[in-house]
């Protein structure tokens, strides 16, 4: 078999067609009809002269035409282009540009944007406006519905694991980048790491794949997932998406413009889902707010059917997944992963396997840990060292082979991703994630990782949400500075809060510096915005500060 994801999603279609493959409120697409305007959005590329290697940027929320402009685009062995919707015009010119993008997929409440940038873009030469039911139109757009409608189903392909696959990552640091795989490695990898994860057979045949999604519906146990994050990133494409896409499943989606945690649960409810996919704290806190809150007013969600709440990408701190499970007996799965760096480790907690104070992470067998040196780091030797996924590995960065070069190495004749992650590895083996070294304090010598603090700040009970960064200090070069936003509007007693923190983590780590906010700046993603908060800090650089302990 040769894997490829257009490829895998042509054999579900084959294998179970009458099978639900989206839903977008009302709209409901079967396997057979995902696959079938998949194929007349391909036509219309094609038509226009789009092709292999074709860059198609998708600049749209969370619906069934981001899915199906996304398996369009690989019909023709193009490359689909993740657009972040909260970017400015130059912000969007440089990343369209950088992408060579030819065609663009686009909500129509963002016309008059797409509308200003076009004519920096000479590369540019198609415009697919999605109905948002926002009213806009542009005119210069071919809309997406008459786009299905003027074309029959493009030709399937031979397709070769050698095609490009790729997405856009803004990291903690610079500019967005593109990650190149091959289809046949992603396309593969993540195959397997799905069907391990929800228990069944890995296949490696095409009539392996399809008995195994056969079976799977056969046996009614097939997943209904809900990305709860944007599908233009990682893990709502990857985790959300695609992981249920593997065996068959059916993806929910809700336009997520402003993220609504009990428009979530209903949505969970009224369609009987069995995963939903978050980033984190940003995500699950408000998602815990409104399961206490429903609770309270004699109306709690139904959750029968949820079986996992998988994150990935930020910290998802104990409390709060110690809360959700009082609501619900399920798995919460917590992934440490990057676009650069899939599926390094994992902590999988539940009722009978509750999480601890910090989450430990199984690593994957093809992970390590490295020193500066190159060498293992040793299992309890309390060593800190960068994250090295070794399992399936990016071709590189798109147009930057400095940026590969330094982030993909071969060390002992083994390929490795370095995404930037520090951790400690236990004696146990497991793996103890401290947090990216770009956003790493160092105060008087010793290193203090943001994640850490943010841990131990927001598992006091008054505090919403918080991001740490280093300010400038005279003494010790720089201290730790957070940025905290309080539950319900209440003021914090600072000096209470710090006392709790210093029970959790070393005294040199305590934030020296406290700033109150009504609410944390993050991305869409529920990724920190560390730039904000070092502005929010910059601000408040001659308040008082706390003594180091």
């Amino acid at each position: 078999m040769r894997w490829h994801l257009a490829g895998v999603w042509e054999t579900v279609a084959d294998t179970v067609p009458g099978a639900p493959a989206l839903v977008n409120g009302e709209i409901r697409r079967t396997w057979a009809e995902y696959d079938d305007r998949a194929g007349r959005i391909a036509a219309g590329l094609a038509a226009r002269g789009h092709g292999r290697d074709s860059k198609i940027g998708i600049y749209a929320y969370n619906c069934n035409e981001y899915l199906e402009a996304n398996y369009g685009a690989l019909k023709i062995r193009g490359t689909p282009i993740n657009v972040n919707y909260r970017y400015t015009e130059p912000e969007l010119v440089y990343l369209l540009d950088n992408a060579d993008a030819e065609a663009l997929f686009f909500d129509a409440q963002f016309g008059d944007r797409v509308a200003a940038i076009t004519n920096d873009l000479p590369r540019l030469k198609t415009l697919v406006e999605i109905d948002d039911g926002s009213g806009k139109r542009l005119d210069s757009a071919v809309r997406f519905e008459d786009l299905i409608a003027s074309h029959e189903p493009h030709p399937r392909q031979a397709y070769s694991e050698d095609d490009i696959y790729m997405l856009y990552t803004g990291g903690t640091t610079g500019m967005p980048k593109g990650v190149m795989y091959r289809h046949g490695d992603f396309a593969h990898a993540q195959a397997m790491l799905r069907y391990d994860m929800y228990g069944l057979r890995r296949p490696e045949t095409r009539e392996e794949l399809s008995k195994a999604v056969f079976e799977a519906h056969l046996a009614g146990d097939v997943p209904v997932s809900i990305p709860a994050c944007p599908l233009m990133h990682g893990t709502g494409l990857w985790v959300g998406a695609f992981s249920p896409h593997y065996v068959g499943g059916c993806v929910v989606t809700f336009r997520n413009t402003h993220f609504d945690a009990h428009q979530l649960w209903a949505l969970a409810e009224a369609e009987r889902a069995s995963a939903i996919v978050i980033v984190g704290d940003a995500f699950a806190r408000p998602m815990l707010g409104a399961l206490e809150f429903a609770s309270e007013a004699g109306r709690p969600y139904d959750l029968s059917s949820v079986r996992n709440i998988v994150s990935s990408g930020v910290m998802f701190s104990s409390e709060v997944k110690r809360g959700l499970l009082k609501f619900a007996d399920l798995a919460i799965i917590d992934g440490l992963g990057s676009t650069e760096a899939a599926g390094m480790g994992l902590s999988v907690v539940s009722r009978a396997a509750p999480p601890g104070e910090t989450a430990n992470f199984a690593i994957n067998p093809l992970a390590k840990v490295f020193n500066d040196r190159d060498e293992e780091v040793t299992p309890g030797s309390d060593e800190i060292g960068m994250v090295a996924n070794g399992g399936f590995s990016p071709v590189g960065y798109y147009k930057d082979p400095e940026k590969s070069a330094r982030t993909f190495r071969t060390i002992s004749g083994r390929r490795y991703s370095f995404a930037g992650d520090f951790a400690k590895v236990a004696a146990d083996g497991s793996l103890i994630l401290l947090g990216r070294g770009s956003n790493c304090i160092n105060t008087g010598g010793e290193k203090v990782f943001p994640e850490e603090v943010e841990e131990a700040v927001k598992a006091y009970p008054d505090v919403a949400d918080c991001l740490v960064v280093g300010a400038p200090d005279e003494r010790f070069g720089q201290k730790v500075a957070a940025v905290v936003a309080p539950r319900g509007g209440r003021q914090l007693d600072e000096r209470e809060v710090l006392g709790f923190v210093r029970t959790r983590i070393a005294g040199y780590k305590t934030p020296r510096l406290v700033i109150q906010v009504d609410r944390i700046q993050r991305a869409p993603n529920g990724k920190a915005d560390y730039a904000w908060a070092r502005e929010v800090v910059a601000g408040h650089a001659s308040e008082p500060t706390h003594p180091p302990h």
